[in-house]
This record gives structure tokens, sequence and C-alpha cells, in this order.
């Protein structure tokens, strides 16, 4: 709860109490009241809008280090291609996984899209384990140093967006911010779902 609310909570409260007990007329304390329920009110549709509006910040973010992931990726696999040309059917694979993240129309479809493309990206690592001269290779130990920076920014990106989204949630299932909500339609968002490093091993990376 914003200080502003709560100072406009306290200030009810007290002009409530003081009118109860003959401080300061009914006639004086019943606007008073109605005004600072009115500024009330408006404090929770701004903290509504504020906390909406970091959420979408945050997904801009995340949706930048996703499409320079995007970008990373053919260039990978031209570079692994380069010295395994017979692994075709994982370069499809690849390729197949990257254009499904890249067309997935909300939150949740990209979360399980990054997911698998996450799961190719791994099986792409693991072929060129196979090539001393290819893991020796100067761009492609660039490549892999620019996949593992995307990856790091991503997982950071998602943590401050879920936080931001998990804020907005509760704020708009909360009483009595769950009426001004619904009045004016605020929606709760999607939690951005990937799986953490310790539930999947993050493609391989030497130097």
């Amino acid at each position: 709860m914003d200080i502003w609310t709560v100072l406009t909570s306290v200030l009810i409260i007290l002009l409530f109490i003081s009118g109860l007990f003959g401080w300061i007329e009914w006639k004086f304390n019943i606007p008073a009241i109605v005004v600072l329920i009115i500024f009330y009110l408006i404090g929770i549709y701004n903290d509504l809008v504020t906390k909406k509006n970091r959420a979408k910040e945050a997904w801009a973010d995340i949706d930048v280090q996703l499409k320079r992931r995007y970008n990373l990726i053919p260039n990978l696999v031209e570079a692994v291609k380069g010295y395994a040309s017979h692994e075709r059917e994982l370069f499809e694979k690849v390729t197949e996984a990257r254009t499904k993240a890249m067309a997935a129309t909300n939150i949740r479809e990209k979360g399980q899209a990054e997911n698998m493309l996450s799961n190719t990206l791994k099986s792409l690592f693991a072929v060129a384990e196979n090539y001393p001269d290819l893991k020796a290779s100067e761009n492609f130990l660039e490549l892999q140093r620019e996949l593992r920076d995307t990856e790091d920014k991503i997982q950071a990106a998602r943590r401050f967006y879920n936080a931001n989204v998990r804020d907005l949630n509760i704020k708009i299932e909360s009483f009595p911010s769950n009426i001004i909500a619904s009045i004016f339609d605020f929606k709760k968002m999607e939690l951005f779902e990937l799986e953490e490093p310790e539930q999947r091993e993050r493609p391989k990376v030497q130097f």
C-alpha cells in the first residue's frame, strides 16, 4: 500500500472519530470525508496504472533480449553447420523452435516456446562438443559469449517482470482496489515462466 493511501485512510478514520466525539461538527466532517474518499480512490487508481506500466516496461526489456537471442541463433547454426553439415535434422529443429518462439502470440505460449528453443540449443552445443576445431573457433566462442550474456539478461529481466506482475495482480485481487480494478477494467497479467538453470542444463559454454 502506498503512503498516500495510508495517510488518506488515517485522515478518514480521524475525521470519523472526531465526529463521534463531537470535536468537529458532522456538517464539516461529512464533506471532508467524501473528498478524502475520492482522493483515496484516485490514489488506488494511480497505483494500479503505475504497476501496470511498470510491468509493461519490464516486458519490453525481456522482448529486447529475446530478439537479440533470435538474431544470434542463425549465426550459431551456420557456425556448427560448417563442421557438422550432416546434422540436418537438428538444424531444422533449432530453426523451427526459433520460428515458433518468434511467432508466439501471448506470454504463456512465449514461455513454452522459449523452453523448447533452449532444449534444442542444448542439443546444438552437445554436437559442437564433438568438434575441437569448432570449439576453438574465435567466431564460435564469441557467439557463445553473446548467447550466455543474453540468457543471463533474459533471466534477470524475467525475474524483474514477474515481480512487477505479482504486485499488479495482488493489487487487482485485493480489497478495495479490486473494485477500482473492476470498474476500470484492469486485467491480471501472466507471469513469464522459463525453466531456471537448475531445472535444465543451460547451453554449455566453454572458453
